[in-house]
């Protein structure tokens, strides 16, 4: 199976607010079953069963699926921000350092360059190395070490340099 097909439905999990997603493909046979959160009890939440796996189209989703509430947008930060954000790329747990004994990769008044690893979301059970992207001063790290984070959910305020 493709990993970007499951990386789009698990993004796609989240948008709609889905707990479960199941795929059967009769003709590989390959069998797909997704999870996220804690579990509610039956009928709380709409499980999708789909049963052929065509070429999906980019964030397709089923009618039943795309009549789904639309998740509650991130609080901002309460003060005006002093930089710009670094966004999440994906949902996942939050890591400030490789290691719990270890140093975080950056904090606040850090100087970083575009390939500066600045943290590690785990996502899927893999460990991502998310590197700044640009160059600048870490001016606020948003995220508590081992907070669940999603897609586009600010991570860092960097004033760029």
């Amino acid at each position: 199976m493709d990993f970007k097909l499951i990386q789009r439905l698990a993004l796609l999990m989240q948008q709609v607010e889905l707990t479960e997603l199941e795929l059967d493909d009769p003709k590989s046979g390959a069998r797909l079953r997704l999870e996220r959160g804690p579990k509610v009890q039956p009928g709380a939440t709409p499980v999708v069963h789909l049963s052929h796996l065509g070429a999906p189209a980019p964030m397709a989703a089923p009618a039943a699926v795309a009549a789904a509430p639309a998740p509650s947008a991130a609080p901002a930060p309460a003060a005006a921000p002093e930089g710009k954000p670094i966004q999440s790329p994906m949902v996942g747990t939050f890591y400030r350092s490789p290691s719990p004994e270890a140093e975080p990769f950056v904090q606040r008044g850090t100087s970083v360059k575009p390939d500066t690893v600045i943290c590690i979301i785990e996502a899927m059970k893999v460990l991502n190395e998310i590197r700044a992207e640009t160059s600048g001063v870490i001016v606020d790290v948003l995220v508590e070490n081992g907070q669940p984070v999603e897609f586009g959910q600010p991570l860092f305020l960097i004033r760029p340099s």
